[in-house]
């Protein structure tokens, strides 16, 4: 946890988070999963990419892209060069300011001692997932509107509006439902076919390069944890719609009247893996 490498990584880890916007950082998460299960058929060893790299200090999502999402939130308090501190997409490097990139950094460390806290206790969950949700929690109630947001008055924390919104087109039970089950399959057989659980999972949050598409890394891991824990597609393609549904109610109780990001994919992962570890 106190190793001054690691230490030091992970505060490189939160300043390239915030330098480049946090869902790039989160898309390099994705490419370096995909280099690393494809290497490994190769030389084994090559595994520690995913480990050490996808992971790990550099694009870890508890590093780095928390670190992108609390400097995104410490400059939207500081200013109005972003338009929220929502925007997550935005390269904060080209604003010039080194303290943004320190808040990145600052927040790089956090999230590794945090994840290194659960991974001792052998917490049964996703605990990078769980360390996202609880960083981004934390840069909400620093530099944000509270920890639910704020809910216009007569309206409800758990509704929806056209402002009020994680993913328009995927808010709909009926269609989490088909892409949890249709994306939860796929994931399933990708990981039984490959023998790793976080193959789906790498492509979804790579596929996020291309705008505009889906949105479930939620759906993807839950799935081919699930399917490697029992052998079965059925199983993992069920446990697709739970990362769903869970995603979108994470965005409903923590992102959507928010005015920084709480990542709604990461809420849906810890809860599933948790109900997976513990009882499949």
């Amino acid at each position: 946890m106190f190793d001054l490498n690691l230490l030091l990584a992970a505060l490189g880890g939160g300043l390239f988070g915030s330098a480049i916007g946090a869902v790039n950082a989160f898309m390099f998460t994705g490419l370096a999963v995909m280099a690393g299960v494809a290497a490994s058929f190769i030389d084994p060893a090559a595994a520690a990419i995913i480990d050490n790299v996808a992971f790990g200090p550099m694009f870890g999502p508890h590093i780095a892209f928390s670190g992108g999402v609390a400097a995104a939130a410490y400059l939207a308090r500081k200013g109005d060069l972003i338009e929220s501190g929502k925007d997550i997409a935005t390269p904060l490097i080209k604003f010039g300011d080194p303290g943004v990139l320190i808040v990145g950094a600052v927040f790089g460390v956090i999230g590794h001692i945090i994840n290194s806290l659960w991974v001792s206790i052998n917490l049964p969950t996703d605990t990078i997932a769980l360390t996202v949700v609880v960083s981004n929690s934390l840069t909400r109630i620093i530099w944000g509107n509270g920890l639910f947001g704020k809910v216009p008055e007569g309206g409800s924390l758990l509704q929806t509006t056209e402002e009020n919104v994680w993913v328009p087109a995927q808010k709909g039970i009926p269609m989490l439902v088909v892409m949890g089950l249709g994306l939860g399959a796929v994931s399933a057989y990708s990981s039984l076919a490959t023998g790793s659980p976080v193959i789906g999972f790498g492509i979804a949050a790579f596929s996020l390069l291309f705008g505009g598409g889906p949105v479930w890394h939620h759906m993807a891991l839950p799935a081919g944890q699930a399917a490697l824990a029992t052998g079965s597609v059925v199983v993992g393609a069920i446990f697709g719609v739970v990362g769903a549904l869970l995603g979108e109610l994470g965005a409903r109780l923590l992102f959507n009247y928010g005015d920084t990001h709480i990542d709604p994919p990461a809420f849906g992962i810890f809860i599933s893996i948790a109900i997976i570890l513990l009882f499949l």
